[in-house]
C-alpha cells in the first residue's frame, strides 16, 4: 500500500516507540519524511531501521518540543528538505508518576511543558504550511489517561486531556482551510517511556489492572499497532474524519 507517495510528513519523537514506529510506517507507504526528537541516538537507530532503498526520503533534525526556539529551527529545517508539509505528527512525549500530593511542581510543569505546550508549540509553527498544502493533517496523541481514571499520573492525564481540547479547536478553527486534526488515543503500549516508568514504591497495583486492556491476552500493545491507525488516518482513507479521538487501547476502557 503506498497512500503517501508525494506526502511531505514531519514526526516528533521518532526517536523511539510510538514515533519511530510511525515513522517507519510511513516511509514504507512512499512518504517524504522527516524524523525528530530530542534524542539524537533515537535518531540513528531509527535511520538504521529503514531500508537502504527508502533512505533517500529521510531526514532527521534534533528537536526540543519543550523549546520555542528549537521548535522553530527544526520546523524550518524540515520544511526546507520537504519543500513543504502535508502531515504532522506530534508524538513527543514523556510520562512522570508521584503520588499527586508528593508531585514537585517542577515535574508537573515538565509533563504540561512538553505534552501539551510542546504540541501546541509544533502544531503553530506547522500550520501556515499545513494550509499552504490544501489538504493538510494533524495527528496529536492524546491518552485513555484523559478518558479513563488512572493514578499516580495526574500531570500526565491533564496534559493530555488539554491535548483533547487543542485539537478540537484546531480542527473547527481551520477547517475551512482544508486541514483536518485527529487524536490518536493509545491505552497501554509497550515502549520506552512506559517500561521506564517508576511508580511510587508502594503503589498500589490493583489500580492499574485495566491498563493494559483485554486482547492479546492482555498484554500491552505495540508500537506498530497504533502506526497502522495513524497511517490510515492521516491518508486519503480518513479524508471525512476530524476533531474527533480513534482510540487504540486493546479493550481497556470498554
Amino acid at each position: 500500500m503506498r497512500r503517501y507517495d508525494g506526502r511531505r510528513v514531519l514526526v516528533t519523537g521518532a526517536g523511539s516507540g510510538i514515533g519511530q514506529g510511525v515513522a517507519l510506517r510511513l516511509l514504507e507507504e512512499g512518504a517524504r519524511l522527516v524524523a525528530a526528537d530530542i534524542n539524537e541516538p533515537g535518531l540513528a537507530a531509527t535511520v538504521e531501521a529503514v531500508p537502504a532503498d527508502q533512505r533517500d526520503r529521510l531526514h532527521t533534525v534534533p528537536l526540543d518540543v519543550a523549546d520555542p526556539e528549537s521548535v522553530r529551527t527544526a520546523t524550518a529545517a524540515a520544511l526546507e528538505f520537504l519543500g513543504g508539509l502535508d502531515v504532522l505528527v506530534n508524538a513527543a512525549g514523556i510520562m512522570r508518576a508521584a503520588h499527586t500530593h508528593e508531585m514537585p511542581l517542577e515535574t508537573w510543569n515538565q509533563v504540561i511543558t512538553v505534552n501539551l505546550t510542546g504540541t501546541f508549540l509544533m502544531c503553530q509553527a506547522a500550520l501556515p504550511a499545513l494550509v499552504d498544502s490544501g489538504h493538510g493533517v494533524i495527528v496529536n496523541f492524546s491518552s485513555t489517561s484523559a478518558f479513563g481514571s488512572v493514578p499516580y499520573m495526574a500531570a500526565y492525564a491533564a496534559s493530555k486531556a488539554g491535548v483533547n481540547a487543542l485539537t478540537h479547536a484546531l480542527a473547527l478553527e481551520y477547517v475551512k482551510k482544508g486541514v483536518r486534526a485527529v487524536n490518536i488515543v493509545p491505552g497501554g503500549i509497550s515502549t520506552g517511556i512506559t517500561s521506564g516508568l517508576n511508580l511510587p514504591a508502594d503503589a498500589d497495583w490493583t489500580l492499574l489492572a485495566r491498563l493494559p486492556g483485554w486482547l492479546e491476552g492482555g498484554m500491552l500493545g505495540k508500537p506498530e499497532d497504533i502506526a497502522g491507525v495513524v497511517a490510515m488516518a492521516a491518508s486519503d482513507d480518513g479524508r471525512y474524519m476530524t476533531g474527533t479521538e480513534l482510540r487504540v487501547d486493546g479493550g481497556a476502557l470498554m
